[in-house]
Parts: C-alpha cells; structure tokens; sequence
C-alpha cells in the first residue's frame, strides 16, 4: 500500500470516528435536546457506573434535591414532587391512563376498564413536575409486588435529566439501598410537608424517604383500622420520621437515627423490651404528633436547645408548664393552638432531657 492510500485510510478513519463522537449524546458538550421518539426509546435502559449520591439527611419524597450534585440546594426542594395519572405522555395503544387501586398502579384502557395483571404500566412515561413547579416526564421501568404486601407494588422509575440529557433514578440511592424504588401513593406533598389531595396527581415515594418509611412501618394512608382511616396517621409520622417540629418541612435530626413509635389506634405498641436494634434504657420520650408537626416536646432528636425551636416557629409552643401524658411521657413545651388529645402518636428516642 502507497503512503498516499494509507494517508487517505487514516483520514476516513477518524472522519467517521469523530461523526460518531458528535452523534452521541452522552459525550458532553453542547448536545441539542433528544428528540421526544428517539428520548423514549432510551429511557429504561441500564447504565454503569451509576451515578452515586451521597445521603442528604432525612428525606421527605427521598429523591435528589436538583439535578446539579454541585449545587447547594433547599432541604425542601426535589427534582419530582408529583406525577399525573393522565393523559400519558408515552403509553401502549390501549392505555388511555393509570389510576391507583391501594399500592398499586392500573391501567386503564382506551374503553375505560382496568386492564388486568398490571398490564400497559411498565413502560408508560407520565407527565410529572419537580419542586420549582418545571415540568419532568416519568418512566416506570419495572413492576415488584411487594414480599410483605400483596396488594402494594414496588415501582422502578426513571426521570429525564434535561441537564444530562439522561434518563436516571430520582431517588437518592444509600448505602444499605443502592438502587431505591419507589411506591405510587395517592396525593402530594408540598415543600411544608403538607399533603393534598388533588385530583388525577399521585408521588412517587422512593425508599430512603420517610413517606416510604412509614408505609413500611405499619402507616398505609389507603387501609383502615377500627374503621378509621390511617391517612392522618401516615402524616403524622412523616413529621415524626424526620423530627419536623414546627410542620414547616424542615428536619431535625441525622440518617439513620434510631426511633421508636406507639399509636392510639395500636398499630404500633411501645418497645418494652431491649434487643439488638433498640436499648429500652438508653430511650426516653422526644414528642408526641399530629398530621401538622408535633403537639408537644420533651427534648430534641438531634440535641439542639429547645430554644431553637421556639425560634423556628415563634407562637406555636408554650413553655409555661410541664404537660403530663402519662406512661412517663412528660413534655416541656406543649402546642397553643392545639389539645394534648390532637396527638395521634408518640415516639422516643436516644438523648437525655434537654432543658429550656
């Protein structure tokens, strides 16, 4: 071969090299927005390495604060707050929309039946938003019926990373949950922490966060008991599970703290007894709460001053005098706007009393 033919070989070479390199979209620089077909056929699709994110405290939805890992964001900020069960953004050609049947998706037909054993959900994208009100589309990529629940389903979800051009996980992945799902729970969640049902809108709950939790922790906001709903219970213990005294959504308290919990309805009883994962001695009682943050404390979670709660929320609390619940359950600042009866349940934790 002449060094004229192999000087032409080379060029074509790398000509169709770096076309390739321009094509795709993973390569970085300035890559215009993926077409909305060519952006479906991609979602669902396993990558790696994934990308790994750090735990951010105690989680209200549990999915990223923003897209941006080097941005400082709001505890109270997420990048998917809310997806809509209809009209679909991506869907089979019977599936008109979803609806929710308890813990678990369904999909209803163009003729508006249900359509049996989960068909037409995996791989329907819905039109969501994030915490700052911008639109974000969602992908459920997998269907898990739960182990402990027939009636609930695990969902792996995506959503489109505009900043990355990427379909990714929403939710923050920790170390004892790598890759978290998510459960589709009726409602949303706003950034106060307070929830409201809206018509046709569900949240997509991700494992590491405390909606999850206190589903898996006995709260069910779509089961009863006694004949009373335990949707107010479920709200109670989202404030409870991240320490959100003044129900403003903010937390305080650290990952993976240990707690323990006990209803008036007896879903959950008081821990009597030590093991491996709670010491009765070391406990004492932290708070008692409602669907709005706590209606009275005895100390802190995290070890901060009372004082500076009374700061956070100026007016909620009065420190007037000791309130005795009973069952050595004893408050230093108690609710003025509500009875100690509003509580619908209780939890300790570790620490001693921490006075005013």
């Amino acid at each position: 071969m002449t060094a004229m033919k192999k000087w032409v070989l080379a060029w074509v070479c790398l000509s169709f090299s770096l076309m390739a390199h321009a094509g795709n979209p993973r390569s970085g620089g300035g890559s215009p927005p993926a077409p909305g077909t060519e952006r479906y056929e991609r979602r669902c699709q396993s990558r790696a390495p994934q990308r790994t994110v750090k735990p951010q405290g105690t989680l209200l939805w549990g999915t990223r604060r923003d897209w941006d890992a080097g941005k400082a964001a709001d505890e109270r900020s997420s990048v998917l707050v809310s997806a809509s069960l209809e009209p679909l953004r991506q869907a089979d050609a019977q599936v008109k929309g979803l609806k929710l049947d308890g813990g678990r998706l369904v999909a209803v037909s163009t003729s508006g039946s249900g359509l049996p054993g989960g068909r037409g959900v995996v791989g329907a994208v819905l039109q969501g938003k994030a915490g700052d009100g911008k639109p974000v589309e969602v992908a459920i990529c997998g269907a898990e019926p739960s182990a402990e629940d027939p009636g609930m389903v695990w969902y792996r979800i995506e959503t489109w990373n505009a900043l990355a051009q990427e379909w990714e996980n929403p939710c923050v992945a920790l170390d004892r949950v790598p890759d978290p799902r998510a459960l589709a729970i009726q409602g949303v969640w706003d950034a106060s922490g307070a929830r409201q049902d809206v018509p046709g809108q569900l949240t997509f709950a991700c494992e590491n966060g405390a909606l999850t939790k206190c589903i898996r922790w006995g709260y069910k906001p779509w089961e009863h008991r006694d004949g009373q709903s335990l949707a107010a219970l479920h709200q109670a213990c989202t404030r409870m599970a991240r320490a959100d005294y003044c129900g403003n959504g903010r937390s305080h308290t650290r990952q993976e703290t240990a707690i323990d919990m006990y209803d008036r309805l007896g879903v959950l009883a008081r821990t009597t007894e030590s093991s491996a994962e709670w010491d009765v001695a070391r406990a004492s009682f932290e708070a008692a709460w409602a669907p709005d943050g706590a209606t009275c404390l005895a100390r802190t979670r995290d070890g901060r001053a009372l004082e500076t709660v009374l700061q956070e929320c100026p007016g909620r609390f009065s420190a007037d005098a000791v309130l005795d619940l009973g069952e050595g359950d004893r408050c230093a600042v108690r609710r003025v706007d509500l009875s100690p009866a509003a509580a619908l349940l209780r939890n300790q934790s570790y620490g001693g009393p921490s006075g005013l």
